[in-house]
């Protein structure tokens, strides 16, 4: 890991993932999370102030970065969460969880940067019960293609300096791709964001 990965990215992520619109999305899904609960890239513990505490038994904080790690387990420290949280540090590639065992996955602005997040989808289709859910909520291809087109050209740029963030991943059709049904989705521009790093969906998804 560089320098830049270790001391520069952490920050930079946690910073541009808690602005006030992005804030306001992950507002949108997270309180509806309930049971046994995964969270796939922890990052910063940024979600962790949106989950009603009463509805959740046990939440698995899954994270890789050793940065972000320490900076999630300083903000659930404040939090009150006790031994209802568990820290994973891992890569969501390969969930360290039982089959049909977690009632609740959130994916809040991570799937751009998981490196194969086909496995990462497919680890969170395996570990959820008969009938539980994905509350997702992402950043990724704009439908409009003066936009796409921008976010194409950028990307190769993009991507090394903002911690491997994809600008054009298409969330509804990796998750539709990776055996999930949508419950319902809405997508909208972020106000107050370049629009090449600013369409987001959000929504809900079962096992299909």
């Amino acid at each position: 890991m560089g320098l830049w990965e270790k001391y520069v990215v952490p920050p930079l992520i946690s910073c541009a993932c808690s602005t006030k619109p992005i804030l306001k999305q992950r507002e949108k899904v997270v309180p509806l999370a309930f049971g046994r609960v995964l969270e796939i890239g922890a990052g910063s513990g940024t979600n962790f102030d949106y989950y009603t505490h009463a509805d959740i038994e046990t939440l698995f904080a899954l994270e890789p970065s050793e940065g972000m790690m320490k900076r999630a387990r300083q903000k659930a420290a404040g939090l009150g969460w006790g031994n209802r949280i568990e820290f994973l540090q891992t890569g969501a590639e390969s969930l360290p969880l039982e089959d049909k065992s977690i009632d609740t996955v959130i994916i809040t602005f991570v799937l751009c940067t998981i490196p194969d997040w086909q496995a990462a989808l497919s680890e969170a289709r395996r570990v959820l019960k008969p009938g539980g859910q994905v509350l997702f909520s992402e950043h990724g291809l704009a439908p409009d293609e003066g936009v796409a087109k921008w976010q194409r050209r950028i990307e190769p740029v993009w991507r090394p300096l903002a911690g491997g963030c994809h600008l054009t991943r298409d969330t509804g059709l990796m998750l539709a791709k990776a055996g999930f049904a949508l419950d319902g989705m809405e997508t909208m521009y972020l106000p107050n964001t370049p629009k090449i790093a600013g369409f987001v969906s959000w929504g809900a998804a079962r096992v299909a």
